[in-house]
C-alpha cells in the first residue's frame, strides 16, 4: 500500500514539475536566446517558471539579470506601476519613462550610493489583458541597454503576444 501512495505521489509531482516547466516556457518563448544575445552583446540560458498565474523566464550572469514577465493585467496595476516609480525617485534614482503605442519604456539609473542594485531597462507590451515585460539590469550606466534597442525587441514580443 505505502508503495503504492509513493507512486501516485511520485506521478503527481512529475506531471507537477512537467506543468510548470511548459508553463513556464510560455515567458520564454517569447524571446530567443539570440535575440537576448543581440540586445544585450551576452550569451544567456533563460530558464521559466510559472507563479501562479504569472510566467517568468530569466537569465543571470556576472554582468547583468534578464527576466522576462507575462501575466494578466489586473485592474489597479497602472496605479501599482506609479507608486513603484514614484519610490524609485524618492529614493533618488532618476526614471525615463517612453509611451510608444501599446508598448511603454523606462530607464531607472539609481543615484551613486545605490549604484549596486543595477541599472535598469525595461519594455513592456500590453495585449487584451496580457502584459509581457523584458527587462535588463547592468551593473554600470555604460552597459546599459538603450531604450530604443529594447523597444525594438518589445515590438516582437507584442506580435508574439
Amino acid at each position: 500500500m505505502k508503495y503504492k501512495t509513493f507512486l501516485a505521489a511520485a506521478a503527481a509531482l512529475l506531471l507537477a514539475t512537467a506543468s510548470r516547466a511548459a508553463d513556464g516556457a510560455l515567458a520564454c518563448a517569447l524571446v530567443t536566446p539570440g535575440e537576448i544575445e543581440a540586445l544585450t552583446g551576452v550569451k544567456v540560458e533563460m530558464k521559466g517558471v510559472t507563479v501562479g498565474t504569472s510566467n517568468f523566464c530569466s537569465a543571470r550572469t556576472p554582468a547583468l539579470g534578464v527576466m522576462v514577465r507575462m501575466a494578466q493585467r489586473p485592474a489597479g496595476a497602472a496605479d501599482k506601476e506609479s507608486a513603484g516609480i514614484t519610490i524609485a525617485r524618492k529614493m533618488g534614482a532618476r526614471v525615463d519613462i517612453k509611451k510608444y503605442g501599446a508598448i511603454t519604456c523606462s530607464t531607472i539609473v539609481p543615484p551613486k550610493e545605490k549604484e549596486v542594485y543595477g541599472f535598469n531597462t525595461t519594455c513592456s507590451a500590453v495585449k487584451g489583458t496580457t502584459v509581457a515585460a523584458i527587462e535588463v539590469t547592468t551593473q554600470t550606466r555604460e552597459t546599459m541597454v538603450p531604450m530604443e534597442k529594447m523597444r525594438a525587441l518589445a515590438e516582437k514580443v507584442a506580435k508574439r503576444l
